[in-house]
């Protein structure tokens, strides 16, 4: 399958993807791309925009996994800025976030690949977090705190244990089998690249939904899962 991974930070949803796959990652910070492009020597890494990216080349690919910025989305963001905000002389927790117009490049890839997508063997996941506001568009699932948009059939949703908390360096090889701690980044942008990451289970299932093949496990109390049923 040839597979278009936008906004790839060092590849959480790619790890589990088979490497007979032929796949192109596009992220815009060259630093980060050298981490994926060391970590998947066999993949097609471009340093570049994603968005414009999506534009010129999605119709030369069989799959399609995007995850655009969404910082303007999280209702995180819009708590800071909503508490920094009022006039009054209540003390807050809240230190000030500048209030943004949501980006709107999520809807527009949405838009675009539902439509240039529809009624062919061609699949796409676009993946952002659960916005402060009612989504535009209606996901087609809600997994954990995300919001998945795709044109094929998600017959079970799992629920993450991990969430988006933010991981240790030193016990995050150990949840999600990454350590980045010798790359020349500066710890506290390793600490961001690692709280984006998709659970690289999730990657490989909804890679799976998209093929049909739904390698789907119930049991819920098996420790090893990293997610279980959602009732």
């Amino acid at each position: 399958m040839k597979i278009l991974n936008l906004y790839a930070g060092i590849g959480g949803n790619r790890k589990l993807w088979d490497d007979s796959h032929d796949i192109t990652a596009v992220e815009l910070q060259p630093d980060i791309a050298a981490i994926y492009a060391d970590l998947y020597p066999n993949d097609n890494v471009i340093v570049g925009d994603a968005h414009e990216y999506l534009l010129k080349h999605f119709f030369e690919f069989d799959f399609v996994w995007s995850s655009p910025p969404c910082k303007t989305h999280s209702l995180i963001r819009f708590m800071y800025s909503k508490n920094s905000c009022k006039n009054d002389n209540t003390k807050s927790n809240y230190k000030y976030v500048e209030p943004k117009y949501i980006d709107l490049s999520l809807y527009q890839q949405i838009i675009l690949l539902q439509n240039y997508f529809n009624n062919t063997n061609k699949f796409f996941v676009i993946e952002n977090v659960l916005p402060y506001y009612e989504p535009l568009i209606a996901p087609t699932a809600i997994i954990n705190r995300h919001s998945f948009w795709t044109n094929f059939k998600i017959p079970k949703t799992p629920t993450l244990e991990h969430g988006q908390k933010i991981f240790h360096l030193t016990t995050t090889k150990k949840q999600f089998g990454f350590d980045i701690k010798n790359y020349k980044v500066h710890t506290t942008r390793k600490v961001e690249i690692l709280r984006n990451l998709v659970n690289p289970e999730l990657g490989l299932y909804l890679l799976n939904c998209a093929n049909g093949v739904f390698e789907y496990n119930d049991k819920s109390n098996e420790p090893e899962l990293p997610f279980g049923s959602q009732n």
